[in-house]
């Protein structure tokens, strides 16, 4: 398994594909913490306080995360 320095790493490296369509939209998202194969992020910019943050996390950025990172179960937002 992979160690939490390795995952963390691995977790940026895929939000940096993500990140100018979230900076598109006005918004931002910064990896927090990987730990225990939970990812925390938190939202910035339009995206914090979004509506729609949950399913952007959920629907996007968590389902490329599992495709692309081994070793992380969940991803949570963090405030």
């Amino acid at each position: 398994m992979r160690g939490s320095e390795e995952l963390f790493e691995a977790v940026d490296d895929v939000l940096r594909k993500l990140r100018p369509f979230l900076i598109r939209d006005g918004g931002d998202a910064e990896l927090v913490e990987v730990k225990d194969g939970v990812a925390k992020m938190k939202f910035l910019g339009a995206c914090n306080g979004c509506p729609s943050a949950t399913i952007t996390l959920k629907a996007g950025i968590e389902r490329a995360i599992f495709e692309e990172v081994d070793g992380i179960h969940e991803v949570l937002q963090v405030f």
